[in-house]
């Protein structure tokens, strides 16, 4: 038994540089102690042990948005950070009927599209290999993994090349919406992506009113035009989620998987020797460093939780990074592993907001890392610092520096 205080607050969200680091150490202190702990510095719940996280997020009686929570907890603060009503609203906070009514038709139209996606994803990441041409040293995160995301998801929603570069500024602005640590001129960064995003979406619904075209936005203007109850606004600010989501967590998806590659020889050798296991390495890579640490709900009712006492309004913060390593469900769980026998990890969430972009994710980096280590067999590590990325919520290094 120990008496020291258990980590709290900023404590646990990438801000602190300690956490940062190295933020398995703290969770398996609070999975362990506490695995169901009423935070005192944000007030809300805690949760790091897999059942009671895989239990929460699939539980679809609780509640998503902010608005629902205690107004003395740090999530209802994020009531501040939605878009205003006549912006629409982003299925992430939606809950049901609202969220049904929009999410379902979004989920039909993307996924059939995402699924026709394989060879298009082969030749971008072609191409940007072949960006790199002789290079013997770079960078895997702005020089691989922020390309190929960004590139595949312009190629989902139409955007033209010649965007890409506003579109990825544009999506760093806007996710600093999800920062809330955020200085004044982070809000401003913010409010001016938001800004941009939306106005070049409604053009280009606008554009496709007029002339169709093969890509997700004509789509969703035409299953508007068929009967779904989607408006214009909502259409727009699930677009600007879809390409937020889509190219800033696929990076930190390859980036922590060709780092724990490299740091795992052995596991690289087999990856290389049998490419067929692309699959098994992604949920690998997905479960030892997943690219989103928490998701939360809200308590629609008095519930209990693990043995406490779970009031109605109060927040649940899952821990999905804590549950992924959790060793009565995971063995041996701090070793990276890409045989290792399946079991269902939380890193996409789960129940009714499980990630709408899990497939494509998944696709991507199947894809991008085999292509990687083909083209460069002997890829290493350069000598470097290694800084992981202070936003909270999200798993990245700002650069992985590799030589060939």
């Amino acid at each position: 038994m120990t008496d020291k205080p258990l980590p709290t607050g900023f404590e646990l969200l990438e801000i602190d540089p300690a956490y940062r680091a190295d933020p398995y150490a703290r969770l398996a202190e609070l999975r362990e102690r506490c695995p169901v702990r009423l935070d005192p510095a944000f007030n809300q719940y805690v949760l790091t042990r897999y059942e009671d996280v895989k239990a929460i997020v699939n539980d679809r009686t609780l509640l998503r948005h902010p608005r629902e929570a205690d107004p003395n907890s740090m999530f209802h603060r994020f009531i501040d950070q939605r878009p205003e009503p006549n912006d629409g609203e982003s299925i992430l906070f939606m809950d049901d009927p609202d969220h049904a009514r929009v999410r379902v038709p979004l989920t039909k139209v993307f996924y059939k599209r995402a699924g026709k996606m394989r060879g298009d994803v082969e030749a971008i990441v072609r191409e940007v290999l072949d960006d790199l041409g002789a290079r013997r040293s770079f960078d895997i995160i702005n020089d691989f993994g922020i390309p190929i995301p960004i590139l595949v998801i312009a190629k989902v929603l139409g955007v033209e090349k010649e965007r890409l570069r506003e579109f990825r500024e544009w999506s760093e602005g806007v996710i600093l919406g999800l920062h809330i640590g955020r200085s004044p001129e982070q809000t401003v960064q913010m409010l001016a992506a938001q800004k941009s995003l939306r106005e070049y979406f409604l053009a280009a619904m606008d554009e496709r009113r007029r002339r169709p075209k093969d890509d997700l936005i004509t789509d969703l203007v035409q299953i508007q035009a068929d009967g779904a109850e989607l408006s214009d606004a909502e259409i727009c600010i699930n677009a600007s989620a879809l390409l937020v989501g889509g190219n800033l967590t696929t990076t930190d998806l390859i980036g922590n998987g060709v780092y724990a590659l490299l740091n795992n020889p052995g596991e690289l050798d087999k990856l290389k020797a049998d490419p067929k296991l692309a699959s098994n390495a992604v949920e690998e890579i997905l479960r030892f460093e997943s690219p989103i640490s928490l998701t939360s709900r809200v308590a629609s009712r008095e519930m209990e939780v693990g043995g406490c006492p779970v009031h109605k309004t109060q927040p649940l913060m899952t821990y999905l990074r804590a549950a992924n390593r959790d060793p009565e469900v995971f063995a041996d769980p701090d070793r990276f592993d890409i045989t290792r026998k399946h079991v269902a990890h939380v890193a996409f969430g789960g129940g009714a907001h499980i990630c709408i972009g899990a497939p494509l994710a998944r696709m991507e980096a199947q894809v991008a890392l085999p292509m990687l280590f083909e083209r460069y067999p002997n890829l290493h590590l350069a000598k470097q610092d290694f800084v992981w990325r202070s936003m909270p919520g999200f798993r990245g290094l700002e650069r992985l520096v590799v030589e060939a």
